[in-house]
């Protein structure tokens, strides 16, 4: 498929096991699309791939596009690097020059959770919002805040950064937490996460089972994992209602694996109410449009 006329922009996703790329029209229409491996603990063929992938999708369309990139991590305000990435192999890496130098061009990147809140928020579950909270529930909790259609970063690049709070209103076998990859215990991450239901799952039953098996069982009647599921609804609606509290959003837009639990729309709301301190809560918990390519049109839309 080959455009002529509009105005290209070309988003990549750069993840730990994937890199996928495309490349929307003016109007967000898809004109291409690739997804290759990553490149794992290799920088410059990491740098590489990204290249061979922008050159493909411009080959293939014809045209010239602006490059968004959406990384598992931030850029350091102080340094301009790479930081907390769990691609390890990027962080202290000058990511984006590197690219521009590579590309010819100005490139802009955004964290991963940024780019999905702002492709739902452009043209998608949270379309016509002005203040979007995206929640990104899979192997991490991450989060991020769209205002106007755009990501707020913050002074130190971390806007939005819910999964390592603390659990709100801790019941006493919730506290302190599990230990957390940060160095803290309780953080919202080890509740929320995929493995982080599992873990759960498994302290209270010994099974090792996965989110998905979980929700799986649940959903053919197994009384455990029911509870298991309950238990997630819960914490996840105190960890949502403490978001509400401090930024008042109109839209809250799940994504990740366990977006994919149609429950959660209709349950949590419901028992977040006893959270919010507010006579009426009109804020909606909404499942994404684009699904799991919401990030890699996030970073095409870094250029709106």
């Amino acid at each position: 498929m080959r455009q002529s006329g509009a105005a290209m922009r070309i988003g990549v996703d750069l993840g730990g096991t994937k890199i996928e790329a495309l490349a929307l029209d003016r109007e967000g229409i898809e004109l291409y699309r690739r997804r290759i491996d990553s490149p794992r603990d290799d920088y410059d063929a990491t740098l590489s791939a990204i290249t061979a992938l922008v050159d493909e999708v411009e080959t293939e369309t014809g045209g010239r596009g602006s490059v968004g990139i959406a990384i598992p991590g931030a850029v350091s305000p102080a340094t301009g690097r790479i930081k907390n990435a769990n691609s390890t192999w990027l962080n202290g890496q000058p990511l984006r020059e590197d690219l521009e130098r590579a590309l010819e061009r100005e490139v802009r990147l955004a964290n991963d959770a940024n780019c999905f809140a702002i492709s739902e928020a452009t043209d998608g579950a949270a379309r016509a919002a002005a203040l979007v909270f995206g929640v990104i529930l899979g192997t991490g909790t991450g989060g991020a805040i769209v205002h106007k259609g755009r990501a707020l970063t913050g002074a130190n690049a971390i806007a939005g950064e819910w999964g390592h709070n603390p659990l709100p209103w801790p019941d006493a076998d919730e506290y302190p937490g599990p230990a957390c990859w940060c160095g803290r215990a309780g953080c919202l991450e080890t509740w929320l996460s995929g493995p982080g239901m599992a873990a759960d799952h498994q302290r209270r039953t010994g099974e090792g089972l996965t989110a998905e098996v979980i929700a799986a069982r649940a959903a053919a009647g197994d009384s455990n994992a029911e509870a298991t599921l309950q238990r997630y609804e819960r914490r996840l609606a105190r960890g949502l209602a403490s978001v509400i509290n401090l930024l008042d959003p109109e839209v809250i837009v799940l994504g990740g694996g366990l977006s994919k639990l149609e429950r959660l729309y209709e349950r949590v709301p419901a028992l977040w109410e006893a959270y919010v301190f507010s006579d009426t809560v009109t804020t909606r918990l909404l499942a994404p449009v684009h699904g799991d390519a919401s990030g890699v049109r996030g970073a095409a839309w870094l250029w709106e």
